[in-house]
């Protein structure tokens, strides 16, 4: 990130698997492990949109947020459950505390936090956390994914078998919209939107479709899927340099990902029919 208009955040190895900041990984341990106690024992309650929310959500937001103010003081926060605003600093986080609340409150045990780092307007850092697996993934612009400290093949080096393909519960109604062709994959609905999408990176899915996902959904996996040379087709606006102090509390990115062109084409009658 040498091309920062703030120092860069420092490389703990220039070898080998990024190795995020000591104060970073610490703060991201300190939430991991509070989500692991209170899964199980959380009451959740509706928010205006519809979606669930946790007293875990809250305290994961708001322990990320603080954390990241004092490790980064000169960097603004966008977070699910704070300011959802684009900051007005040049470089910034955005920061997803506990996706897949539905799962979580539910007693499902696949749920992630997700973050990323933004220099002029697109991530450059990405960490993809999830602790009932207790698997952090983190991606570099420029230098790759890595899982637990492995390096993560792009899904042309994989082989794909099974051929599922992941949608999120909102896009599922894109296959009444084509009733007489026959959907190109066996269909998975993870309930996590940001790893439905890395799902793809990660050789578990060969293609993914999310109809509402927000910023804070996407941020971390976008620059996963970058890395990893996988096929992101923005369906309606793109994500990519929104113009500082933009409210995007409401607007969603409606996005199809593949593992390659072809896949992409193969799918691509399903991402246009969810916006029909």
């Amino acid at each position: 990130m040498s091309d920062s208009l703030y120092p860069p955040i420092p490389l703990a190895s220039d070898v080998g698997p990024f190795l995020l900041p000591a104060g970073l990984e610490a703060l991201l341990d300190r939430v991991a492990e509070r989500q692991r106690g209170d899964f199980g024992h959380m009451a959740s309650t509706q928010k205006d949109d519809g979606s669930l929310i946790t007293a875990c959500d809250r305290w994961s937001d708001a322990t990320l947020v603080e954390g990241l103010a004092s490790l980064y003081p000169e960097e603004g926060v966008l977070s699910e459950e704070g300011d959802q605003r684009v900051p007005l600093t040049p470089a910034y986080w955005v920061v997803d505390p506990l996706d897949g609340t539905t799962n979580f409150a539910a007693g499902i045990p696949y749920w992630a936090i997700s973050m990323a780092r933004f220099e002029h307007g697109e991530p450059v850092l990405a960490v993809l956390d999830v602790p009932p697996l207790r698997q952090r993934i983190v991606a570099m612009r420029g230098r790759g994914a890595w899982r637990n400290g492995k390096v993560l093949l792009p899904p042309s080096q994989q082989s794909h078998p099974v051929g599922c393909a992941s949608l999120c519960s909102r896009s599922i109604g894109v296959l009444q919209k084509l009733p007489d062709r026959r959907f190109p994959g066996k269909i998975r609905l993870l309930g996590v939107a940001s790893l439905n999408l890395v799902s793809v990176g990660m050789g578990q899915t060969v293609a993914a479709l999310e109809a509402t996902p927000k910023i804070w959904d996407l941020a971390a996996s976008w620059l996963v899927l970058s890395e990893l040379a996988c096929s992101v087709q923005w369906l309606n606006q793109s994500p990519v340099a929104i113009p500082p102090g933009t409210d995007l509390a409401r607007t969603d990115f409606p996005v199809l990902v593949a593992d390659g062109p072809e896949t992409l084409d193969r799918f691509m009658p399903w991402g246009e029919a969810l916006l029909a």
